[in-house]
């Protein structure tokens, strides 16, 4: 029997998981494709932001993670076109892939509410690039703070907002603080890194509402302490070049500007003839993961909001992924022994539900500091931080990823300096591709 084709759009943790169970069974040919060639591990990319971290610390590439994987094919490309009935997928680079199976994992995107423009005096966090934007531009901004003599120009040089309160918000106010209030505090001279604005703008009552209230009160205090300001009840009605405009008619300068704000599934999904479950774009699949009316197509990851067959929601967090990519493998697994019994018929009925079973949230708020909400399970402080800590080298890809990142988080820790703050390209300077000279 032919293998069964099975695309997978997505090398994120959803599409790796499928096609790492799926590797070396020979019943199925797999093409992985993802717009980069990394699996980009997203838990720690704040700390590619902030300078604790570098960028080869938390990404691997697609094919050396998959090197052992014979059946397995990955292609750097983006697909834009996705044709159904003659189950087809078309790349940018006019590729056209053909599938008896589809995974759907192209992940979430920044949201800007409606209001796209907002992009453009903004800086997001979804990729390698745009952490390395994220840092280049906070460290850019301090050293032109150090030449200027202008007060006004130093005062918006040296603001950093952050908006969006969640766990991405919370830990980048966290670590900014503790680069530029502890690490940075005795490297300059014409300024003080210790008066460095860091505002975390949230709209709703408090900050991390996915956890308890006493947590988020925590965190909230735990900012306080380590020189964050913390603006909560405030509504972002506009964004202009290093301005923000709330609602109430008050407006902020500051030069660097932190979208963290709201996510959006990838334009993909609006491909399908199925209705979005939310202003976001995410679908909402059947309990066995694949969309209405399509049974070969499977949606998972950032792009699906659902409860599971116990009625339990499907938060958008790493663990989730990574059970669904394992699901949808699982389905195909199983699909492919039916077809072999009196039950071939039926295979799409008899297909498993997917369970979501609660890892919890873990949110960092600088050193020492953490919130844990799992189960009943609570915890704060210095063993929360212990905890998250420990998760994250454990989910980490590869064990030179597992060892540079522990090695780098040694290092920061007990000399209190994070070693990833060199500027290649300031903003603006980025290097422009011109014809070689003729000889």
């Amino acid at each position: 029997m032919e293998p069964k084709r099975v695309l997978i759009l997505g090398g994120g943790f959803a599409g790796l998981s499928c096609a790492r169970k799926l590797a070396n069974d020979k019943r199925f040919g797999v093409t992985l494709i993802d717009r980069t060639n990394h699996h980009l591990f997203q838990p720690l990319l704040y700390q590619v932001a902030t300078a604790s971290l570098a960028a080869p610390d938390i990404a691997r590439s697609l094919r050396q993670i998959l090197e052992k994987a014979s059946n397995v094919t990955a292609f750097m490309d983006e697909i834009d076109a996705i044709d159904t009935g003659a189950k087809t997928a078309t790349g940018k680079s006019g590729r056209q892939y053909e599938w008896d199976y589809l995974v759907l994992a192209t992940g979430a995107q920044t949201s800007f509410f409606g209001n796209d423009d907002w992009e453009r005096n903004t800086l997001g966090l979804k990729t390698l690039e745009e952490a390395q934007r994220i840092r280049r531009t906070v460290l850019s901004n301090l050293e032109q703070a150090e030449l200027t003599g202008d007060p006004a120009e130093r005062r918006r040089l040296m603001t950093v907002a952050i908006v969006g309160g969640g766990p991405t918000g919370v830990e980048l106010s966290g670590a900014f603080a503790d680069l530029v209030h502890r690490s940075m505090r005795s490297e300059f001279r014409q300024i003080d890194t210790s008066t460095l604005r860091i505002i975390l703008i949230e709209g709703s009552s408090r900050i991390l509402e996915a956890y308890d209230e006493d947590q988020s009160e925590y965190a909230r205090v735990r900012l306080k302490s380590l020189g964050v300001d913390v603006w909560t009840g405030r509504r972002v009605c506009g964004v202009e070049h290093e301005k923000l405009v709330f609602t109430d008619g008050r407006t902020l300068e500051a030069s660097a500007i932190i979208w963290a704000a709201g996510v959006q599934a990838s334009p993909l999904t609006r491909q399908f003839d199925v209705e979005p479950a939310d202003r976001g774009g995410r679908l909402e699949p059947l309990p066995d993961l694949s969309l209405p009316g399509h049974p070969d197509v499977f949606v998972v990851g950032d792009l699906v909001r659902m409860k599971d067959i116990d009625g339990v929601p499907v938060p958008g967090v790493a663990p989730a992924a990574v059970q669904m990519g394992d699901h949808v493998a699982k389905v195909l697994k199983e699909e492919l022994r039916l077809e072999k019994t009196r039950f071939a018929d039926r295979k799409h009925e008899l297909r498993p539900g997917f369970r979501y079973r609660d890892k919890g949230l873990m949110a960092i708020i600088g050193k020492n500091h953490a919130v844990v909400k799992s189960g009943k399970l609570r915890l704060r402080g210095y063993a929360a931080w212990m905890a998250w800590l420990l998760v994250h080298i454990l989910f980490l890809i590869g064990f030179r990823n597992k060892l540079a990142v522990l090695l780098s988080w040694a290092f920061a820790y007990l000399r209190n300096s994070p070693g990833a703050r060199i500027i290649v390209h300031p903003p603006g300077t980025e290097p422009k591709h011109s014809a070689p000279t003729p000889p």
